[in-house]
């Protein structure tokens, strides 16, 4: 996995691959460990359903997957701050400041983000997200406890801050609510199956997995019907002049026939699904923002599968583009790809340019 995005992602779901065994998701061990990570654990969520809120102390660089009231008191200046929220698919994040003691005039601040940005690189895209950029981000220096509490537009917020004078600090809670249409999700774990639906809304949506994986789509429906086939563009990462090679004979399969695709360069003309106004397509990159990742396959007209790809990118996007004016649906399941897959890449795999930083 390539040293840069690891680096940009410590404190988030990257630096999973650090710990062994099934233990890839992030699994929290007392509520008094102070580990570098916060760790999601099933178990422990079942453990405080119904219970008293849960507590503890907010670090500098923090991530956190449970529901609960968390205080962040400085200690000494504290001026590169952030800490990541994640919930669940199904499932809407609230912050609400229980109570903020900064000097925004001394330079303190308090911003929540609506998703994760890392680098400059922004989840959901720009594209994808249903608020211009400036105002995803709100500013507790500018809004007060006017707006006391604020509800993400997927499963994932965050929150940037500064605090100069030890001593100073803010509380807050987080809950969750459901989401009945997830649009933008990034996975808790790097295997499971999902049904992204988009009812007749004109937006776009991204299932983002930030692991190498097998995608196997099972199931894609569109509003216009045009026989039961599957147009795929590919494209390949280029040198100036061509690109590197690539594997070969591509299946995908639907339960009546299969079609081998065999891949030497790029057609630039090609339009990918150009013209038709509800499709999925396949992304893969190192970065968070799925308008800077690499299209690996558009899924033009309905099937039902599967459809399966390997693909050994630190981020691999499922994403959808609706015109708003059918119903669509995909659904797909995903597991990571053991060690060995990744060393020997073969079959109906793709992701040489992404492999090659592992």
């Amino acid at each position: 996995m390539s040293p840069n995005f690891k680096l940009q992602c410590h404190f988030i779901l990257i630096f999973l691959t650090a710990l062994r065994g099934e233990s890839r998701y992030l699994e929290l061990r007392e509520a008094a460990d102070y580990d570098p990570f916060l760790l999601f654990s099933a178990n422990l969520k079942r453990e405080l359903a119904g219970e008293q809120p849960y507590r503890r102390a907010l670090r500098c660089l923090d991530m956190l997957s449970l529901q609960g009231q968390f205080t962040f008191t400085a200690d000494r200046p504290q001026l590169h701050c952030a800490a990541f929220f994640i919930s669940e698919p199904e499932e809407f994040i609230t912050i609400h400041y229980d109570q903020v003691s900064i000097d925004c005039q001394g330079g303190d601040f308090l911003k929540v983000f609506d998703g994760w940005i890392l680098k400059g690189e922004k989840f959901p895209s720009s594209q994808d997200h249903p608020l211009p950029s400036a105002e995803r981000y709100i500013d507790f220096c500018e809004s007060g406890l006017s707006r006391r509490s604020i509800r993400s537009s997927q499963n994932v917020a965050m929150i940037f801050f500064r605090v100069h004078e030890p001593g100073n600090g803010f509380t807050l809670t987080i809950k969750t609510d459901p989401n009945l249409f997830p649009c933008n999700v990034i996975s808790q774990t790097p295997n499971g199956k999902f049904t992204l639906v988009v009812p007749h809304q004109h937006r776009n949506c991204s299932f983002s997995i930030i692991y190498p994986v097998v995608i196997k789509i099972s199931d894609l429906t569109l509003g216009h019907v045009n026989g039961l086939q599957l147009k795929i563009s590919m494209y390949w990462k280029m040198s100036s002049t061509k690109i590197k090679p690539k594997p070969k004979n591509l299946q995908f399969c639907t339960l009546s026939w299969c079609e081998d695709l065999t891949f030497g360069t790029r057609n630039k003309s090609s339009a990918g699904c150009e013209g038709i106004g509800d499709f999925v397509e396949l992304l893969g990159g190192t970065g968070l923002d799925p308008s800077k990742m690499t299209p690996l396959a558009d899924l033009c007209y309905p099937f039902h599968g599967p459809a399966q790809m390997k693909v050994g990118c630190d981020n691999t996007v499922v994403r959808m583009v609706s015109s708003g004016k059918h119903v669509n649906r995909v659904t797909f399941e995903y597991r990571q790809l053991e060690p060995y897959e990744l060393e020997n890449p073969n079959g109906n795999s793709i992701g040489e340019f992404c492999l090659s930083g592992l």
